[in-house]
């Protein structure tokens, strides 16, 4: 009576391990289509010599003035103000509209409203400013860095807030360039209105 007893307890355990195997088994069946089309897409790219993930592009979807605009992140409006770049006031309340003020919001409207931009931080300039804008670079999706095109073309000069950050010398030599050249904000005629 004893041995029956045993064989009942061993094939009853034996029932509940095989139903947890097969529910286990269930499970990882669900998720195992998830996983296969993640490797399949990580090789395709990696057989094509692409890199498996592209940079994070976002919506421009407000022009504050020439430096500062608004992106979409996260389903969420960012403001940005760009690095190394500083163009006249136009919206200061406290201020009057500076000279080119219009023209350099104007222009950043041009290049980048409604358009996808890539965002590139440095960490020599933190991620926000005292104002919580988030601090960056502003690339078109054809790689053009705005913050030094501005200063290539007279809407803006350099500007060191308080460190040194990683383009500095390439943004100094473009605003050297354009006054020389007298583009933009620097051209005799631009302020005389």
């Amino acid at each position: 009576m004893r041995l029956k007893k045993r064989e009942l307890y061993i094939f009853l355990v034996g029932i509940l391990v095989g139903i947890l195997i097969f529910s286990f088994q269930i499970k990882n069946e669900a998720v195992a289509p998830a996983e296969v089309t993640k490797v399949e897409e990580t090789n395709v790219a990696s057989a094509t010599g692409e890199v498996a993930t592209e940079p994070a592009t976002y919506e421009v979807v407000k022009v504050v003035d020439g430096d500062t605009i608004h992106v979409v992140a996260d389903e969420k409006k960012q403001t940005v103000r760009m690095i190394g770049v500083d163009t006249p006031e136009s919206v200061d309340p406290r201020r009057p509209v500076q000279c080119f003020g219009d023209k350099a919001s104007e222009k950043t409207r041009e290049l980048l409203l409604n358009k996808k931009v890539r965002l590139e931080s440095d960490p020599t300039q933190g991620d926000t400013d005292n104002y919580k804008r988030l601090l960056r670079y502003v690339f078109l999706e054809d790689g053009t860095n705005v913050n030094i095109l501005l200063i290539e073309q007279g809407f803006g000069h350099q500007y060191t807030y308080n460190k040194p950050y990683k383009y500095r010398e390439e943004f100094i030599k473009a605003e050297v360039e354009a006054r020389e050249s007298k583009r933009g904000l620097w051209a005799d005629e631009a302020c005389l209105n």
